[in-house]
């Protein structure tokens, strides 16, 4: 198994029904692909003084796991997927850091 972690930082701060409403269209159409096996979904916890740090701060994470590299390419050229990130990508502006590992722990 494949996990694809994505590290979701929005330029600007995003409301929270829009943040709920962009991980539930991200969730909904990798697992409408068939190829997802498991997804998981979750915010950002800030801590006092983080904004201080020079770095990435992602206001999500997310991760899809996948059976092969094959099912991970299929995942995100199923019908609907682009269309999902250009949608967000207009409508909230976000920059993304990803990476595809073994399963942790």
């Amino acid at each position: 198994m494949i996990h694809h972690t994505m590290l979701v930082s929005f330029n600007e701060p995003i409301p929270d029904a829009d943040l709920d409403r962009f991980l539930t269209d991200i969730e909904k159409v990798m697992l409408d692909s068939g190829h997802v096996l498991t997804s998981s979904t979750r915010r950002h916890i800030p801590v006092p003084g983080e904004e201080e740090i020079p770095a990435l701060i992602a206001t999500a994470v997310l991760q899809f796991g996948v059976a092969d590299e094959k099912a991970l390419a299929a995942a995100f050229a199923a019908p609907g997927a682009e269309e999902v990130i250009h949608h967000w990508q207009a409508r909230h502006p976000y920059k993304v850091a990803w990476v595809n590992h073994e399963p942790l722990g």
